[in-house]
């Protein structure tokens, strides 16, 4: 499926954007002028979609990219502003990103960023927990907390350590330095990187595999290797889906599908 991109001039700016294609949804970040910095308002958006979107058993995978030139510029700062000179304790703004962020990792069906190109701020760790990221070379991206003075909240740091590791999150977060798209890639911030012609081609092919794979088995496996991350592991838990799985229907037909040299149906 290619997804279309339209310039600055002909799209009109909205909360995030969804469309269902078969099995596979996507949410499109849908400020472009403003580089897809995200607004308290599509915060509340998207958790609506994910709910929407894990809610449909029709949906087996979800691409989540952005319109223009960028993937997201981040939160908007003038929020974080306003928190800042608040001299009422009330939920921070922060605290809502970071239910989004995690939220999002958290989502039962697999996730993919589609990086059409830069991601800055905290869309850095909202792209960090989708489950690949598959960018363009000519992206780039770089953390401002430290140049900000905002300590950046724990779920995050603790997604760049556990996906990234320490050095790699301290040179991130300290030096606030902007990174390009090899340096991505070799740190393991990409999971692919391909020339912009080629970006559709490579989501598409990663979602078409996703999208075929046994959906009950792959939403066990991802909530285990994300508690693995996190030194979270529920080993009751995993272990009764894993006996769950021997007895289940997806086993019995991708075990079918293997010895008839066909493409399981699941």
């Amino acid at each position: 499926m290619q997804m279309q991109q339209t310039t600055d001039a002909t799209e009109a700016a909205s909360a995030p954007v969804l469309a269902i294609d078969g099995a596979r949804a996507t949410i499109r970040l849908n400020r472009p002028r403003h580089l897809n910095r995200l607004q308290p308002d599509d915060l509340a958006a998207l958790m609506r979609l994910f709910d929407r979107v894990e809610a449909d058993s029709a949906i087996r995978v979800l691409v989540l990219t952005g319109t223009g030139r960028v993937f997201s510029a981040g939160y908007d700062l003038n929020s974080v502003a306003e928190r800042a000179a608040s001299t009422t304790e009330q939920p921070s703004a922060g605290s809502a990103f970071e239910l989004v962020v995690n939220r999002l990792e958290d989502l039962g069906l697999p996730t993919i960023c589609r990086l059409n190109g830069g991601v800055y701020g905290g869309s850095t760790d909202l792209a960090l927990a989708c489950d690949f990221r598959i960018g363009v070379d000519t992206a780039e991206m770089f953390m401002p907390a430290a140049r900000l003075g905002l300590h950046y909240y724990k779920s995050g740091i603790k997604r760049y350590v556990s996906r990234l590791g320490v050095d790699n999150a301290k040179k991130l977060f300290l030096t606030a330095q902007k990174i390009e798209a090899p340096e991505m890639l070799r740190i393991g911030y990409l999971t692919a990187m391909v020339p912009a012609e080629a970006l559709d081609e490579e989501v598409d092919r990663v979602a078409a595999i996703l999208a075929g794979n046994a959906p009950v088995a792959m939403r066990g496996m991802k909530r285990a290797i994300n508690e693995f991350a996190r030194g979270e592991l529920d080993e009751a838990d995993a272990d009764l889906r894993h006996r769950d799985s021997m007895r289940g229907d997806e086993i019995k037909e991708g075990i079918k599908a293997f010895a008839e040299k066909r493409p399981p149906t699941f």
